[in-house]
C-alpha cells in the first residue's frame, strides 16, 4: 500500500512538473542590424566596453538573456549585428517599458549619433533594423 502511495505521489508531482514544463513561454530570439558612422566606431565601442549599470539592469528586468552586439565591415562600411533573447510574455509592452526609462535614454543619447540607420529604417524613424529568422540549430 505504501508502494502505491509513493508512486501515486511521483506520477502526480512529475505530472505537475511537466505541465509547468509546457507551459512556459518559449524563448523568443531576435536580431537586429544598423550601420554605425566611421569617425564613430572607437566610441560606440568605448561605451559598451563600459556599459552603465543602470542600463544592464533595465534590459534584464525587460526579459531580455543572451544579448550581444557583433560588429563586422562590408565594403569599407561598419555595421553592428545584435542578437538577444526575449523570455517574457509582451515583447512590445517590455521594449515600451525600457524605451521610457530615463537611464535608458539618456544611453540612446550618447550611442545613437554613432549609428547609421539603413534607409528604410530612418524612414520609419528607426534606428535598428529588423532580421528574420532562416535558420535556428537547437
Amino acid at each position: 500500500m505504501k508502494i502505491q502511495i509513493c508512486k501515486t505521489i511521483v506520477f502526480l508531482a512529475m505530472t505537475a512538473w511537466l505541465a509547468g514544463c509546457a507551459t512556459q513561454n518559449p524563448t523568443q530570439r531576435v536580431a537586429w542590424v544598423t550601420g554605425l558612422k566611421p569617425d564613430k566606431v572607437a566610441r560606440y565601442e568605448y561605451l559598451h566596453a563600459h556599459v552603465w549599470p543602470g542600463v544592464n539592469k533595465m534590459i534584464k528586468e525587460c526579459h531580455i538573456r543572451n544579448f550581444s552586439i557583433h560588429e563586422c565591415e562590408i565594403n569599407g562600411q561598419p555595421y553592428v549585428f545584435a542578437y538577444l533573447e526575449y523570455t517574457g510574455t509582451n515583447f512590445d509592452a517590455d521594449m515600451a517599458r525600457m524605451a521610457a526609462d530615463p537611464e535608458t535614454q539618456r544611453w540612446w543619447k550618447e550611442t545613437d549619433p554613432c549609428q547609421s540607420p539603413l534607409p528604410d529604417t530612418a524612414a520609419k524613424g528607426k534606428v535598428w533594423s529588423d532580421t528574420k529568422e532562416v535558420y535556428f540549430l537547437p
